[in-house]
């Protein structure tokens, strides 16, 4: 189904290229690549609760500050749950900025190649090129629990809502 979806950015409305996913829907494969320059896919982690969490830039203030608060989070839970956060940033770009904040307990991932992820699960904005703030969690079956499209991208998602549902999916 393609995207017909919008988001804001500071009151400005910017379009969703790809297909609009659902909570109950098979999540869709993707391949994006991690800081060494290594394809990572979604079918890596069959079996395990995975939280992809989609941000514009990692060296935006609210990017940033997401990232942080999920890397913070990510220690709460076991082995079988992946956060993963996902951009558009450049591999090298993701690996000096988790190297700065000391991040090592969510894998930032790019989607800079093929906008795999962005197409596959209707978050790349068409304007800028560049991701959505958003969360989807995908269950140890891969389907979509939970979706949370952050309507206007400047400001913080949900963190509660999809914690919950972090721990209602283990």
């Amino acid at each position: 189904m393609e995207n017909q979806s919008t988001v804001l950015f500071k009151g400005k409305p910017l379009h969703l290229e790809g297909n609009e996913i659902s909570v109950g829907d098979a999540a869709p494969d993707f391949v994006v690549v991690d800081n060494d320059l290594k394809p990572v896919s979604l079918s890596n982690f069959k079996g395990q609760v995975v939280a992809l969490v989609s941000v514009p830039s990692l060296d935006t203030p609210v990017c940033d500050i997401e990232s942080r608060k999920f890397n913070e989070e990510a220690s709460q839970f076991g082995s079988d749950v992946k956060i993963l956060v996902i951009s558009l940033d450049l591999p090298f770009a993701q690996k000096r900025w988790c190297g700065a904040h000391e991040i090592k307990n969510v894998q930032a991932l790019s989607d800079y190649k093929d906008r795999s992820f962005g197409k596959a699960f209707g978050v790349l904005i068409s304007e800028l090129k560049l991701l959505a703030r958003a969360i989807f969690l995908v269950d140890r079956q891969g389907v979509i629990r939970y979706k949370q499209v952050v309507k206007e991208i400047s400001s913080e998602p949900d963190y509660h809502g999809v914690l919950t549902a972090i721990r209602n999916a283990i």
